[in-house]
């Protein structure tokens, strides 16, 4: 009988917590479409910041990674492939990108994209 109350406690804290983390994308969504910056911007940033960008495609390295560069640098951004399949990404695509920064020890800082639409 504790092993099964146990285990549906453990059930309703990891339900709780993906309603906390689906608030969580909500409010870095909202942050993001308020806070358009430069690619050279996106480095000064805190980790985790939410973000949009607007640059070219210049190539596709690997998996989900493409090298997005505007007129102030560049920077890899990480984009899911139901988001980026869809639209046949390739290197030249001007694009519009609302992600959140990601910072790291080791690999330079990107961008892992949540919303991705092509621009004139």
């Amino acid at each position: 009988m504790k092993k099964i109350l146990l285990t549906a406690l453990a059930g309703f804290a990891l339900l709780g917590s993906s309603a906390v983390m689906a608030k969580q994308d909500a409010a870095l969504l909202k942050e993001a479409t308020k806070n358009v910056v430069t690619v050279s911007k996106v480095k000064t940033l805190a980790d985790e910041s939410g973000v949009t960008l607007t640059g070219t495609i210049v190539k596709h390295i690997s998996g989900d990674h493409f090298e997005l560069k505007d007129a102030t640098g560049s920077i890899i951004i990480d984009i899911d492939d139901d988001l980026w399949k869809p639209l046949e990404l390739k290197a030249g695509d001007k694009v519009r990108v609302v992600g959140e920064i990601d910072k790291h020890r080791v690999k330079p800082t990107d961008i892992e994209v949540f919303q991705i639409e092509r621009v004139k």
